[in-house]
């Protein structure tokens, strides 16, 4: 019989109080050394109706069956790698590619399906997880699916989430698991001494420059631009696992992160040959499971290894891990470093060396988007329209006052009493549309309310220059004037002033219904300074009496018609989208265009 940590506890009481109100899939995120077995076999413990337990790797299997025996209770193991095929017991552990195999052994309902690691469940349908969970679905429309994992983030997807329970969004786009209903940091773990003390060594003596080497779209790093970086450092690597080994010699376990396979092949070729070991993708099966026995047993003091032991992996007398490869995630590089945090018989600490110079530390929350330098840190930053308190990269100043930060959008969310939800959406930075005046990502390419393309300032402006019929003027102000047209009909003038002294004029009759909706769309969205408060006004004398909630754009665009200029576009917020050695320059080649008329109408 187990007593559960007080967080452990925690855990099990949200998961509890979520499925009591809901049916979709959440997450727990617990991280490495947090002990979800632990967590699994309480749950699966108290469970009224039978439980099903996935997970990706017989080690998880096996250890998550464990964790449940330890209660004195029964469970059956589902798995081809351990030999054993039970599917009737009401607490079945098993491995995703035997049941997807078996799904006819599966023909029984189960209440609850608990999924380890949740992170490698992907979008796709046809997928060995999504087709477990549809057949499982099927006999029960009821089931309810709970997902553990250290690492709720998915390259290539991002969250794997779309709400936190702190009413945080994690993400506009619709994901198979709604709802983190419990996460806790490692930060707390190591505080509170559940976790063995991390001593951080970066770049101790020599190290990799991986700095320059970019990723792909789906956020990995390619194996030739690493293997690259290796080959043009070739003392590197020598003197690197000398240091390690110098570093080992009162060290129980030593785990070492190597970027490539090549790579881990030369790391392994400088290590004692007799205690040292290495495990990639492709080592067979009976090989890599003698190894790692003989690894857990301290016959081997080694082990080298490339993407295959960040996660279903427990060896807890490892006390120093050496990373040699970039982390493409915060979540990612605590993974690894954890694998030697876990609390161990005469285990003081463990050592960390970092050779690959990652920016991330033990202590880094995952927010969903790189550190953009070594000098940005977390900052929080209230929502102007919610009030919710978002957690941006940002940059301070010595004394704590904030300089700036790189958020986009808060990740507030709203709940009504029926359970419904609606996202804040609040925008810190927008690209408005030409078309309809609808704010959007500053990196979107089409509009989300119209469909229409959107083109970057950068391009705007350079193309507008080339123009001998354009001009391109920097404004300073703006200036709202209530008149009427020649037929008494209401109207507003906007008068842009420049640099120069040189204004530009445009007109927006407010007369009928479809000028007022245009206006607010196309005139009041994009100019409002504060716009998490509504402005419905369309009468021209309320909205001059409002000017100070218009700002004027940085550059103005006009082409010009016979003897006038015509205003055709408007950029806002340049410095989101444009260097400022580039907006510099571009200020100059504005300044240096001659123009005859500065009337547009």
């Amino acid at each position: 019989m187990y007593t559960l940590r007080p967080y452990q506890s925690d855990a099990v009481k949200a998961v509890l109080h979520y499925f009591r109100r809901h049916a979709s899939p959440a997450v727990a995120v617990l991280p490495t050394g947090a002990g979800k077995s632990l967590v699994i076999a309480e749950l699966a413990r108290i469970a009224k109706g039978r439980v099903l337990v996935l997970a990706h790797v017989k080690e998880l299997v096996e250890q998550n069956h464990a964790k449940y025996e330890g209660y004195g209770l029964n469970g059956g193991i589902f798995s081809a790698g351990l030999g054993r095929k039970e599917s009737q017991d009401k607490v079945v552990f098993a491995s995703v590619q035997s049941v997807v195999r078996n799904l006819d052994a599966f023909a029984d309902q189960f209440s609850l399906l608990v999924i380890d690691e949740c992170h490698r469940v992907p979008d796709n349908q046809d997928s060995s997880y999504r087709r477990v969970i549809a057949h499982l679905q099927t006999v029960n429309p009821g089931l309810k699916v709970l997902g553990l994992t250290a690492t709720p983030y998915r390259l290539g997807q991002g969250w794997i989430y779309q709400y936190h329970t702190s009413g945080k969004v994690r993400t506009t786009e619709t994901r198979f698991f709604r709802d983190c209903v419990f996460e806790l940091p490692i930060s707390h773990l190591l505080d509170e001494g559940f976790l063995t003390p991390a001593h951080v060594l970066d770049a101790p003596l020599l190290s990799y420059d991986f700095s320059q080497v970019s990723r792909t779209a789906n956020g990995y790093y390619r194996e030739a631009d690493l293997e690259k970086v290796v080959a043009n450092a070739p003392r590197a690597t020598p003197q690197i696992v000398e240091q390690i080994v110098d570093y080992a010699r009162e060290r129980q376990g030593v785990m070492i992160f190597a970027a490539t396979v090549n790579h881990a092949r030369e790391v392994l070729s400088y290590l004692p040959a007799q205690a040292s070991a290495l495990i990639v993708g492709d080592t067979p099966s009976t090989e890599r499971d003698r190894l790692i026995t003989a690894f857990k047993q301290k016959a081997l003091k080694y082990l080298v290894n490339v993407s295959v032991l960040t996660t279903g992996f427990d060896a807890p007398h490892v006390d120093l891990i050496a990373i040699l490869r970039p982390t493409e995630s915060v979540s990612l590089y605590q993974q690894i470093a954890g694998r030697g945090l876990r609390l161990a018989p005469g285990k003081q600490d463990c050592l960390i060396l970092d050779y690959a110079g990652n920016v991330y530390d033990l202590y880094q929350p995952e927010i969903g988007m790189p550190k953009p330098d070594s000098d940005s840190e977390l900052v929080t930053i209230p929502c102007p329209a919610c009030g919710f308190n978002n957690s941006f990269w940002g940059k301070l100043e010595d004394n704590g006052f904030l300089i700036e930060h790189y958020g986009r959008q808060c990740q507030g969310y709203f709940e009504d009493e029926d359970g419904e939800r609606e996202i804040c959406g609040y925008r810190f930075r927008a690209k408005f549309c030409d078309e309809c005046g609808a704010d959007n990502d500053i990196a979107a390419r089409r509009c989300h309310q119209c469909d229409a393309p959107l083109i970057d300032p950068d391009k705007k402006l350079r193309e507008a220059l080339k123009l001998k019929d354009a001009l391109v003027v920097a404004c300073n102000d703006m200036t709202l004037t209530a008149g009427k047209n020649r037929y008494q009909k209401p109207q507003l003038k906007v008068t842009y002033h420049t640099h120069e002294g040189n204004d530009l004029h445009e007109v927006w009759p407010l007369a009928s219904k479809k000028q007022k909706q245009d206006f607010l769309a196309r005139f009041v969205r994009p100019h409002l300074v504060d716009r998490h408060r509504p402005f419905d006004a369309t009468a021209p004398t309320k909205v001059t009496a409002s000017q100070h909630r218009f700002h004027p754009p940085d550059f103005v665009i006009a082409r010009k018609q016979g003897r006038f200029w015509h205003l055709r576009q408007k950029i806002f917020d340049v410095e989101n989208f444009i260097s400022q050695d580039r907006l510099t320059a571009l200020l100059a080649q504005s300044r240096g265009q001659a123009f005859a008329e500065s009337d547009a109408s």
